[in-house]
């Protein structure tokens, strides 16, 4: 079984915004499955729009500290559209997926900055991917891109954000033993996410729903 790390966050433009791939290493499922549908996840992206939200008050909010080990990192594509609110969405997501990361490494599913930038159904989501990490005693390394990040804007307090992930330099390690496990790239090693966001009264935007598809088309090289 090629078990991939299971990513935070990414899309192929706005058609397919998708999110967190729990099933990958966490719960032990074959990662070859198509659709990675997480517990709570909606995949139907409301079409609706309306006015833009300011960004001023997110701007202001204190957020966590993310620290991540050198040998983890997360890079992002876009990191700015030049729109403030679309800018702070895709910051806020962006430090959402670090601390995925950051409490995997750190084996706590209750850790700090990973309740900060969730709430509802993407809290206890996210959660038990992290939770599935620790029960295998799994951490992560290697370099992970997201790319396509595309942000639409849904409502005041209500976003979709969609995205790929690039996981082929991405690995879950066994902590015991320092073993890579899903070294070999194959089309599972990309993953299109669907992520649906609220905006709190602190101005962060926090993950409440996430659904991914490992494999998908749109995010092949």
């Amino acid at each position: 079984m090629n078990r991939r790390r299971p990513t935070p966050l990414t899309a192929i433009a706005l058609a397919a915004v998708a999110a967190l791939s729990l099933s990958a290493c966490g719960s032990g499922e074959d990662s070859s499955k198509g659709n990675d549908a997480i517990a709570g996840a909606d995949t139907e992206a409301d079409s609706s729009t309306s006015a833009s939200p300011s960004a001023s008050a997110s701007d202001a909010a204190e957020r966590p500290t993310i620290k991540l080990p050198s040998d983890v990192k997360d890079v992002f594509t876009p990191e700015e559209t030049g729109k403030p609110v679309e800018d702070a969405i895709l910051r806020d997501n962006a430090e959402l997926v670090r601390a995925l990361d950051a409490a995997i490494v750190a084996q706590n599913p209750r850790l700090p900055a990973l309740e900060f930038y969730t709430e509802g159904e993407g809290a206890a989501a996210a959660e038990k991917w992290v939770q599935g990490f620790k029960d295998a005693g799994w951490t992560v390394t290697g370099t992970t891109r997201y790319f396509d990040r595309a942000v639409k804007v849904k409502s005041e307090t209500s976003a979709a954000i969609g995205y790929c992930a690039d996981e082929s330099k991405a690995y879950s390690k066994i902590i015991k033993t320092g073993e890579l496990t899903g070294t070999k790239v194959t089309k599972d090693s990309y993953v299109a996410y669907n992520v649906e966001v609220s905006k709190n009264e602190q101005g962060i935007w926090e993950l409440v729903k996430i659904t991914s598809t490992r494999g998908a088309a749109g995010c092949q090289p």
